[in-house]
C-alpha cells in the first residue's frame, strides 16, 4: 500500500504544479518522463512551504512552517510522511543524493520571509535569494544530471545563476505587489515602495549578466532537460525584456505578464532550435 500512496503523493506535487505556475508546469511537461515527476516534487514542496510564508496571513504561519520542517526532517529518518507532498519531496531528495544543505537553506530563507520586510545590503539579498532560488535550481540539476556529482559540480554555478535571474526577474515584477500586499522591499539601496529609472536599469543589467552565465549552462545540460529549461529562461527573458520596456513609475502600478499567445510563440520558436540543436 505504500507504493500506492507514493504514487498519491506524486501526482499531488504535479495537480499543484500546475494550478500554481501554468508556464513552469508547461516547461516541466517538455522534460524527459524519466526526471519530470522529480522535479514536479522538487516543486510541490517549494510552492508549498512559499504559499505558508506569503498568503496564509491570518494564521499561525511560523508554527506551521515550524510544523512543515519538522516533518520533512521526520520523512528523512523514517522514509515516509502522511503529508504526500513531504512524502514525495523526501524520496526525491534520497534517488537523487540531494544534499541536506540545501533544502537547509531554503527554509531558512522561507523563514526570512516571516520577520525581514527590507533588505538594506547586497549581502543580506544574496543570502536570501540563494537559498529562495539557487539551490532549487541545484536540487533540480541534481535531477538533471542523474546524481552524477561531476556533471553536477560542472552546472553548479549556471544553474544557480539562472535561479538567481529567475527570482530577480519575480522580485521586479512582484514590485507592487510585495510593498502594497507584504509589506517587503528586496531591492538594497532603494527606498521602500519606491524604484528610480536608473534604479531600475542597474537591476536590470544584473539579470542580464545572470542570464548571459545561465545560457552557457543550459546548451551543456542532458538532453533530457535541456528543452524544458530553455523554454523556461526563454520566458523569464522575454518578460524581463518587456520590463525593460516598461517605465519604472508603470512598474509601481502594475503587475507584468507575458501574453498566452506570446508564451505559445516562445513554445514553437523553441522547439525548433532544440529540434535543430541551435541549444
Amino acid at each position: 500500500m505504500k507504493e500506492l500512496f507514493d504514487k498519491i503523493s506524486s501526482r499531488s506535487a504535479v495537480i499543484i504544479t500546475k494550478n500554481y505556475s501554468t508556464s513552469f508546469s508547461i516547461a516541466v511537461r517538455l522534460l524527459a518522463p524519466s526526471i519530470r515527476q522529480a522535479i514536479y516534487n522538487i516543486y510541490g514542496f517549494v510552492r508549498v512551504a512559499d504559499e505558508i510564508v506569503d498568503s496564509f496571513a491570518g494564521y499561525p504561519q511560523k508554527q506551521m512552517l515550524d510544523r512543515f520542517e519538522e516533518e520533512y526532517y521526520f520523512s528523512l529518518e523514517n522514509g515516509i510522511s502522511a503529508n504526500p507532498v513531504i512524502n514525495a519531496f523526501q524520496n526525491t531528495v534520497k534517488q537523487y543524493n540531494i544534499e541536506h544543505s540545501l533544502v537547509a537553506a531554503f527554509l531558512k530563507s522561507m523563514r526570512a520571509d516571516l520577520n525581514k520586510q527590507v533588505y538594506n545590503t547586497q549581502q543580506e539579498i544574496d543570502t536570501y535569494i540563494y537559498g529562495s532560488a539557487d539551490v532549487v535550481g541545484l536540487m533540480c540539476l541534481k535531477v538533471f544530471v542523474k546524481g552524477n556529482q561531476k556533471e553536477y559540480d560542472k552546472l553548479k554555478e549556471p544553474a544557480m545563476k539562472l535561479g538567481t535571474a529567475f527570482q530577480k526577474v519575480n522580485f521586479i515584477r512582484d514590485f507592487k505587489q510585495d510593498y502594497e500586499d507584504l509589506n517587503r522591499s528586496y531591492f538594497p539601496n532603494t527606498q521602500m515602495g519606491t524604484i528610480t529609472k536608473k534604479e531600475k536599469q542597474l537591476i536590470i543589467e544584473e539579470i542580464k549578466n545572470d542570464f548571459a552565465i545561465a545560457y552557457k549552462g543550459i546548451k551543456k545540460l542532458p538532453k533530457e532537460a535541456r528543452f524544458g529549461v530553455y523554454l523556461a529562461y526563454k520566458y523569464y527573458l522575454t518578460l524581463l525584456k518587456k520590463i525593460d520596456r516598461t517605465s519604472a513609475k508603470r512598474l509601481r502600478e502594475n503587475r507584468i505578464r507575458v501574453s498566452n499567445s506570446s508564451k505559445t510563440y516562445l513554445l514553437f520558436e523553441s522547439y525548433l532550435k532544440y529540434q535543430f540543436n541551435f541549444i
